[in-house]
Order: C-alpha cells, then structure tokens, then sequence
C-alpha cells in the first residue's frame, strides 16, 4: 500500500507541475527514479521510446508504464490516476469560471509567464535524450547538498556512431526521399527497431 501511495503522489506532482506536455515530466520522471531506485536513466530512455511508440500522451504512457513495472497492474492504475487528477481539477475549475475569467489581464499574464517553464522544461528533456541515445554522456544525480547534476564519459568514444547513423538515415529518409518521406511514421519506428536489434547483436 506504501508503493502505491507514493506512486500516486509522485506522479500527482508531476502531473500538476509538468507544464507544456509530455516531454517536459521527463525531468519529473529522472529526479522521481534517482529518489526512489524503481528505474535507471537507461530503463527511462527504453520507457521513452516505447511510450513514443504506443498511442496516446506521452505522459500519460510513462506513468503507466512506470507504474506497472513498479507494482503491476495496481501501480499501472494509480500511476495514471495520479497523473490526470490535477488536469481533471484544473479543467473543471477553469470550465466553471471560464467565462468570467475569459479576458481577465491577469490570467493572460499568468499564462504568459509559463512559457518560459514550458519551455526549459521540454529543452532539459530533449538535451537528456540527447546525451542518452546519441552519446556516451552520462547524467549523475547531484551531489548532496546541491542542486547541479554531474555528467561523465561512460566507455568507448564520445559519441554513439551507430545511433547518429540511424538518426541521419532517419532525417534524410524523412525529408528528402520522395518514396520514403510520406510513409506512415509506424514504418520508420519498426526499422528503429530492427536496426537496433541488429546494432544489439553485432555488439556483442
């Protein structure tokens, strides 16, 4: 009951406070596996690219996912649950003053003055996938007492060739190809896949 508890809460905060969409709870989700051990940075990043992969928000997909390998289907649940409920508050809050607050300058000020969190929110994620899935640049927990993250050159050269070859083909298959650039997005995640088992076995 105390893993469940927690699950709901967590992702009660990251729901709450990861303004801008999907991709800006990574940051939430990293401090959330580096306090409590459920999950390492890599096990975030598999999280990430299946979440990417399956249909619907983002966010919503990583809580269950973390959830469910946590406390099974249980901690599935909750996670998501957790995740909602302060979208659910705020929706129907807003529905019921909607429109007396409609024009309010203040409001619009308020709004105005999220961008800029929105915004280092969803850069600190990409930057974290980045460094994960193109280099060997790993991100540490900050050290006691403070608030800045360490980074360290984890084994073999800077950057992951065979990652940044798949990422090229990608962006030239994508954009430039004419019989590959308007292929259904599924196509390209299912090569993703098998050129990365392939990259997997070759290895070892």
């Amino acid at each position: 009951m105390g893993t469940l508890l927690t699950l709901y809460w967590e992702f009660f905060k990251t729901g709450l406070f990861a303004v801008g969409g999907g991709m800006a709870t990574l940051p939430f989700l990293q401090d959330i596996g580096q306090r409590t051990g459920w999950y390492t940075y890599g096990d975030l990043m598999n999280m990430l690219a299946v979440s990417e992969s399956t249909p619907g928000p983002i966010g919503i997909n990583m809580a269950t996912y973390v959830g469910f390998t946590v406390a099974g289907i249980p901690g599935a649940v909750i996670a998501t649950l957790g995740e909602v409920t302060p979208s659910i508050i705020v929706i129907l809050i807003v529905a019921a003053i909607l429109k007396s607050f409609r024009d309010n300058k203040y409001v619009d000020r308020a709004f105005y003055g999220l961008r800029p969190a929105s915004t280092g929110l969803i850069g600190a994620a990409c930057v974290a996938v980045i460094l994960e899935v193109l280099t060997n640049i790993q991100s540490l927990a900050p050290a006691e007492g403070s608030l800045l993250k360490g980074f360290a050159l984890g084994d073999g050269s800077l950057f992951r060739w065979q990652a940044l070859l798949l990422a090229a083909a990608l962006l030239v298959l994508t954009n430039w190809v004419k019989p590959t650039k308007n292929l259904h997005p599924i196509v390209f995640i299912g090569l993703s896949a098998v050129a990365g088992v392939v990259f997997q076995f070759a290895s070892l």
